[in-house]
């Protein structure tokens, strides 16, 4: 598992927080975050599904930052969640991304939630930080209590 803090510069980040973050950002509503009957929900945004392009280029072109920073053969999604704040801190569960390749977090905020490995391990939801880690590796994400949102993208690459 690499974990990197200050992943972009400052301007990069500053302009992919502020689309990601913006009243113009469309996020679509998930019944489920793991499943559709795990009776949770985030809203999400698709870049990239099953290897294509799930967006405009104008979207795409916001993650340029990062594409240009990881290295990757073959991009099999990108998607960004969103999960509103709780009154307690809830994990939707552990799952994998995918069943080989590489998963990367991008944290888009500050928040108390959090990513956690079946191992136990927590990582921090700071903004600008990267964590990459082997894909068949078990984690799941949480909501947060002392914000209005945590916002993170997810990669999922080979």
């Amino acid at each position: 598992m690499n974990i990197y803090k200050n992943f972009l510069d400052k301007k990069d980040f500053k302009n992919l927080k502020d689309k990601i973050m913006g009243e113009y950002m469309p996020w679509y509503f998930n019944e489920g975050v793991n499943k559709a009957t795990d009776k949770n929900f985030q809203f999400v945004f698709t870049f990239i599904n099953n290897g294509e392009i799930n967006c405009s280029q104008e979207m795409m072109n916001i993650l340029k930052p990062i594409l240009h920073k990881i290295k990757y053969k073959k991009l099999n999604r990108i998607k960004a969640n969103l999960l509103t704040q709780d009154n307690n801190i809830t994990e939707h569960g552990m799952h994998t991304d995918q069943d080989k390749g590489t998963t990367g977090i991008f944290y888009i905020n500050d928040c108390n939630g959090y990513t956690k490995f079946k191992t136990g391990k927590k990582i921090k939801n700071e903004e600008n930080k990267y964590v990459e880690f082997n894909s068949i590796l078990e984690h799941t994400g949480s909501t947060c209590t002392d914000k209005m949102r945590r916002v993170v993208i997810n990669f999922n690459y080979i």
